[in-house]
């Protein structure tokens, strides 16, 4: 018996009687709304949660909070600017100014008070 992709295409082209094409229609885009509503909630909105929870971060900072850039600088917040740039001090004699929106983790203090 010989199998081919054509053949394998000329008997799914066949309509099945009785079957309502408008139903058919429906189905697939109540099942595509559904896999849309899904991708949603697994992974649009939790993201959108952790964002908005950054910038409310990143909106409070303060001098003397420890932050990490997307650079991967460790710092500590030395002076918070009007505009959209902050200054760093990485250690005793270095200090950077960098973009607040360069921001990507608040390290946040525990029980002890150490960060």
């Amino acid at each position: 018996m010989t199998f081919t992709f054509s053949a394998f295409l000329a008997q799914q082209g066949q309509p099945v009687p009785g079957a309502d094409p408008n139903l058919e229609m429906m189905k697939m885009v109540v099942m595509f709304g559904a896999v849309m509503v899904i991708m949603w909630v697994l992974m649009i909105r939790p993201q959108q949660k952790k964002q908005k929870e950054l910038t409310a971060r990143i909106a409070a900072l303060k001098t003397g909070d420890r932050v990490v850039t997307t650079g991967g600088v460790h710092g500590i917040v030395t002076n918070v600017k009007d505009g959209p740039t902050l200054t760093l001090r990485v250690d005793d004699s270095c200090k950077l100014t960098v973009d607040k929106s360069a921001i990507v983790t608040v390290l946040v203090k525990d029980a002890n008070g150490a960060a």
